[in-house]
């Protein structure tokens, strides 16, 4: 049996997806996803993992998966894992790290929602003083918050990187009702998120979701406010003129870019220093969450 780190199988359950950092298995009507500890950067999974990384970002995810459901259904079930066909060491590899959830028809669109001027909002405003198409004034700084939040979609790309798209060009691929629900529900819940993150004292400058429909409704799926998924800032480090340093990953990215690799796989192993250090970032989003909002507040 391999672990989840090199690859995940189980004996009774087909594995339907494996992706970089996540195995998806098919339990009938409902679909397990295991988190595992691989890490990837620039689209190559590196050699190294970064030991409890699935489980942190599991928590995060369910952390936000119970403070979303009265904005928008998701794909969650109170399914325990207990309750599979498991071979004995099974569920001891997959505890902590795995969810049941909903089967979806997964919609297309990778649904951004940015506050700060930050990443390739930056990159963007540096070329053309715009942020997705949209003018901005002149003389913004990188981190500077935007004057109003963006909703930015982008056309999902398994195999690549995702396609920036305009709102207009949104409601040309999925039709304006699906559009209108989108934003919506992509606004309200970066809103709650941007709320709670800032009593545990994030900025959370942008996110991206995935919605699917589930029994006919639209729903959230996927992970929702995850480091991998989103930015989160110490709001006490952002000062004018400067991005503040992401709780995620970017330790990695930025000790890959000075490493001289030409982001071909494989990919280089990292120091023991780095992945410790990027592993406490991630560390610190789980606890000062659920430390300023128990379950239930």
């Amino acid at each position: 049996m391999t672990s989840v780190s090199d690859g995940l199988n189980l004996a009774h359950y087909p594995l339907i997806r494996r992706g970089k950092v996540r195995d998806v298995f098919d339990l009938g009507q409902h679909l397990l996803l295991v988190a595992s500890d691989r890490v990837s950067a620039f689209d190559v999974v590196l050699p190294n993992v970064l030991p409890g990384k699935g489980e942190l970002l599991t928590a995060i995810s369910r952390f936000w998966f119970d403070r979303i459901q009265d904005i928008a259904p998701t794909q969650m079930t109170d399914i325990a894992l207990d309750s599979l066909r498991l071979e004995p060491g099974e569920l001891e590899l997959i505890e902590g790290r795995s969810v049941i959830v909903r089967k979806a028809d997964r919609v297309d669109i990778e649904c951004v929602v940015r506050s700060y001027l930050a990443g390739s909002a930056w990159l963007e405003y540096q070329r053309s003083s715009s942020v997705a198409g949209i003018e901005h004034p002149t003389g913004m700084n990188r981190g500077d918050q935007l004057p109003e939040i963006l909703f930015t979609p982008a056309i999902k790309n398994d195999s690549g990187h995702d396609e920036n798209i305009s709102v207009q060009q949104l409601v040309e691929n999925v039709g304006a009702d699906l559009a209108s629900q989108l934003e919506d529900l992509s606004r309200r819940i970066f809103e709650r998120g941007q709320t709670l993150a800032g009593r545990a004292g994030f900025l959370l400058a942008d996110t991206k979701f995935e919605f699917g429909w589930i029994d006919g409704a639209l729903s959230v799926i996927d992970e929702v406010l995850t480091p991998d998924s989103s930015r989160y800032w110490n709001a006490q480090d952002l000062t004018r003129g400067h991005e503040p340093p992401a709780y995620d990953k970017q330790i990695i990215r930025d000790w890959l870019e000075e490493s001289g690799w030409n982001k071909q796989p494989p990919g280089p192993g990292l120091p023991d220093d780095i992945i410790e250090r990027t592993l406490e970032r991630y560390r610190s989003v789980s606890v000062r969450l659920h430390q300023t909002q128990p379950k239930g507040a």
